[in-house]
C-alpha cells in the first residue's frame, strides 16, 4: 500500500519459485544478468526487475515464457535473425519491436508469430481491441467485438424450398 511502489510482488511463492528458477538456469546455462532479477527477501512473493543478455539457446528463458519482472535482451546483426529469434518459440502471445525505419516495421508486423505486435510501444490490453496469442500461448480472441463472438452461440438453419429448389442460409 506504500504509494512509492511501482511494482508489487508476484501473486503466489510458486510463481516466484518458478521464476527464480528459470532465471538461475538461464545464467548457469550462459545467460548474463545485467541487473536485478533475483528475489527480495521481505514478506510477500517480490522479485526485483531485471534484465538478462547474452542468452544461450540452452537457457531455458530462450524459448519458455517468463511470468514475472523479467526482460530479456537479444541483441542480433540483422533483421532476418532478430526474426528468427522471437519466432523460435512455442509460444506467441504479444511481440514489441522498436524501429524507426518503416520497412523493418513492415517486416516484423507480417512475419512475428504473436496474437499483437507493438510497434514502438509495449504490449498492452486494450478492450476496444482483441487480445491473445498464437501457439501455446492460447487460441481464439477476447475483448472486443472478436472476444465477444466467442461467448456466442451461432446457430445455423436451413430450410429446404418446396419442390426441390435450392435451400436458403441463415444464421442468428
Amino acid at each position: 500500500m506504500d504509494e512509492k511502489t511501482e511494482i508489487g510482488p508476484l501473486a503466489l511463492a510458486s510463481v516466484r519459485d518458478d521464476v527464480i528458477a528459470q532465471v538461475e538456469k538461464s545464467v548457469a546455462a550462459g545467460a548474463k544478468r545485467l541487473t536485478g532479477a533475483t528475489k527480495i527477501d521481505r514478506a510477500g512473493y517480490w522479485f526485483q526487475p531485471g534484465i538478462l543478455a547474452s542468452i544461450p539457446e540452452s537457457a531455458p528463458v530462450f524459448r519458455d515464457e517468463v511470468f514475472g519482472p523479467v526482460a530479456l535482451l537479444f541483441r542480433t546483426d540483422d533483421l532476418d535473425a532478430a526474426i528468427r529469434i522471437a519466432n523460435d518459440s512455442d509460444f506467441g502471445l504479444g511481440s514489441s519491436v522498436w524501429t524507426r525505419e518503416a520497412a523493418e516495421q513492415a517486416r516484423f508486423v507480417d512475419e512475428l508469430d504473436a496474437g499483437q505486435t507493438f510497434v514502438n510501444a509495449m504490449v498492452a490490453s486494450d478492450p476496444r481491441l482483441p487480445f491473445g496469442g498464437v501457439k501455446r500461448s492460447g487460441y481464439g480472441r477476447e475483448l472486443a467485438v472478436h472476444g465477444i463472438r466467442s461467448f456466442v452461440n451461432a446457430k445455423t438453419v436451413w430450410v429446404a424450398r418446396q419442390e426441390g429448389a435450392e435451400g436458403a442460409a441463415a444464421t442468428e
